[in-house]
């Protein structure tokens, strides 16, 4: 296939888009309801689209399915669904705003530990991006100014699970196709959010499976869309990219649920971000 730069960034900014109305759903739903159950049932219908896609481009369940690594590939697909877990209980104890506002770190987390777990060699530009990133999320915590509010940790420690998984990620594929590890990722994390789940049902409303729904299919649609990006465009032109999430997900936390954009969210926000897009740049460059 041809590269469309072009067309892999009207894709991106479409599957952030997506992703984000997908955040505001998990927001809803977890504030009503058990977070296990919520990401649970999402998580079956990820799963189920995971072994569509698989039976349909790999030709069968056992080739998307074969790995030398399966230990690497069911720790990352637990770490995902542990880590969306934590993320989710983060919009409810914190909002999309502010949750997504310090989860903007974790390009700064990736590169930093790119070269414990990878080997891969961290230049001084990038160390000090990293060093103005974490400025930047101090900020926003404002640490010493007011009292640190404990559910600030949600999105932290998702952001620093979510970076291992992309690490993992990168470390499998030095095996496995892109496809398997996404088989791995949808039926291991369903299975273990399942069994610790199961035990969390709780009866729903009918609007609210309704919205049930709609969140399962906008999980699918992003994934898809998401899928079609890295088929059109390279990876390193359209990643800057993703940060609209942050963007169309702080919009929908205060036009729907009324929060606020604080003017130290604000700041911290723009300088976490301008540190990501410059590691992002490094990266390129030396790629």
């Amino acid at each position: 296939m041809q590269t469309n730069t072009r067309l892999g960034i009207l894709l991106m900014t479409a599957t952030t888009f997506v992703f984000a109305m997908q955040d505001g759903i998990s927001r809803h739903l977890a504030s009503e309801y058990n977070v296990l159950m919520v990401v649970m049932i999402r998580y079956w219908f990820f799963a189920a689209f995971v072994i569509a896609i698989a039976s349909r481009k790999e030709g069968s369940i056992r080739a998307a399915a074969a790995t030398s690594q399966p230990l690497l590939q069911t720790f990352r697909g637990v770490l995902l669904v542990a880590e969306i877990c934590v993320m989710v209980a983060g919009f409810t104890y914190l909002g999309l705003v502010e949750s997504h506002a310090i989860f903007a770190a974790y390009p700064l987390l990736v590169a930093a530990l790119s070269g414990p777990i990878l080997g891969e060699a961290v230049g001084w530009r990038r160390w000090a991006a990293i060093g103005v990133g974490f400025v930047g999320v101090l900020i926003i915590l404002e640490p010493g100014f007011t009292v640190f509010s404990p559910a600030a940790l949600f999105p932290v420690a998702s952001a620093l699970m979510f970076a291992l998984y992309a690490l993992l990620t990168r470390y499998a594929a030095r095996k496995d196709s892109a496809a398997t590890s996404f088989f791995w990722t949808g039926v291991t994390g369903a299975a273990a959010v399942t069994v610790v789940g199961v035990f969390n049902w709780e009866p729903m409303t009918t609007p609210d499976w309704a919205w049930m729904g709609l969140l399962c299919v906008t999980g699918a649609v992003g994934h898809y869309l998401l899928i079609k990006t890295y088929e059109v465009a390279e990876a390193s032109a359209v990643q800057p990219f993703a940060y609209l999430q942050l963007v169309f997900a702080s919009a929908l936390g205060i036009a729907v649920f009324g929060e606020t954009l604080r003017t130290n969210v604000a700041v911290g926000t723009a300088i976490v971000v301008a540190a990501g897009l410059f590691t992002l740049w490094r990266a390129r460059v030396k790629g």
